[in-house]
């Protein structure tokens, strides 16, 4: 009778006991255990860390609220041998298993970057690496090597021509090279043949558009004045005529703040100096948008070889097709220069 009711005890006890491990083995599994009161925050994890790092994260961070149950089941999912670097979503009322089996499988939310209004590669690459693990400078000094340029068949000078300035989605962890074989995919996915067929059309490669369209961006002020501005450059190249657009010798002065362009900088000796040199320059002074190299493969027919600042400073410009229209619309815009004391 006795071990009768010593076996009952034990019976009971060892109940308790399995309901209370089953209980608090789903709790581990299945209850909500991070505290997360919106939709959209971020574990960050950088590359190289190991599971401490993550563990020493998620509790600074204050993701987490049982770090020993995390801890247990991760190791448990053997995830402590397979982290993974990366920008991971957890969202409200997430548990263990669900943000394990995220955190082992790699499975990262895209981040968005972008660029524009860019003139050189130093402004890209803070821009670009504004929102991602990779350090700006070592995306720069990548991006500035030759034989970056060389492999996708590009010139130092023209390769800024690739960089087609738009919002991309890449991952967190995207790597410099894997970064700019994206840049190139989507290089040749802009090129398409209907953009191919308008710069044959205009005798123009893809590359000589893009550095037009540079050209044409620094000029306009607004952007309906873009495919005029471009008929009038090609209508220049067309006669062998120097295009001689001040911006290019802003460019190379590498001076952004000057104003007013004076003879003094007609006589820089630059490739870019397209009042010396005939021709497009070697490549683009700035990165121009999607707009400016349609504006480009759209320019407008007109006779137009000559244009001029409005002498209002409303950013438009007066555009004619002979040089004495031309000195009269120069002569005004010169005279509300000096009127405005703008010397430089």
């Amino acid at each position: 009778m006795e071990k009768r009711k010593i076996l009952i005890v034990v019976i009971v006890i060892a109940t308790i006991l399995l309901s209370s491990f089953t209980f608090y083995f789903s709790q581990v599994l299945y209850a909500p255990n991070f505290l997360v009161e919106k939709e959209d925050k971020f574990l960050i994890i950088p590359t190289g860390s190991g599971f401490e790092n993550v563990q020493r994260i998620i509790y600074d961070d204050g993701f987490i609220n049982d770090p020993v149950a995390f801890g247990m089941l991760a190791k448990f999912m053997k995830y402590d041998e397979l982290v993974k670097p990366g920008r991971y979503l957890i969202k409200k009322n997430s548990n263990n298993v669900d943000v394990i089996r995220m955190l082992r499988s790699g499975d990262q939310v895209p981040v968005r970057i972008t660029f524009n209004n860019a003139r050189l590669f130093s402004d890209v690459a803070e821009k670009i690496t504004a929102n991602i693990e990779l350090d700006a400078g070592a995306f720069l000094n990548y991006i500035s090597l030759e034989t970056t340029a060389s492999k996708y068949q590009f010139t130092v000078e023209e390769f800024r021509c690739m960089f087609i300035p738009n919002t991309y989605e890449v991952y967190w962890t995207v790597t410099k090279e894997e970064l700019v074989d994206r840049l190139y995919d989507e290089y040749k996915r802009f090129w398409n043949t209907e953009r191919l067929s308008k710069a044959k059309g205009i005798e123009l490669t893809p590359v000589e558009v893009s550095i037009l369209a540079s050209v044409v961006q620094a000029e306009v002020s607004h952007r309906e004045e873009s495919p005029v501005v471009a008929g009038l450059y090609l209508n220049r190249l067309k006669r062998k005529m120097p295009l001689q657009a001040d911006p290019t010798l802003v460019y190379a002065a590498g001076d952004f703040t000057i104003k007013r362009v004076l003879n003094i900088h007609k006589e820089i000796d630059s490739p870019y100096n397209t009042y010396k040199n005939t021709g497009l320059p070697p490549g683009p002074i700035n990165f121009p948008s999607i707009i400016s190299i349609d504006a480009v493969l759209n320019r407008d027919r007109h006779d137009y070889i000559y244009m001029c600042a409005k002498e209002d400073f409303s950013g438009y410009h007066n555009f004619s097709s002979s040089l004495r229209q031309h000195n009269i619309y120069a002569r005004k815009y010169q005279q509300a220069l000096n009127k405005a004391r703008l010397y430089r």
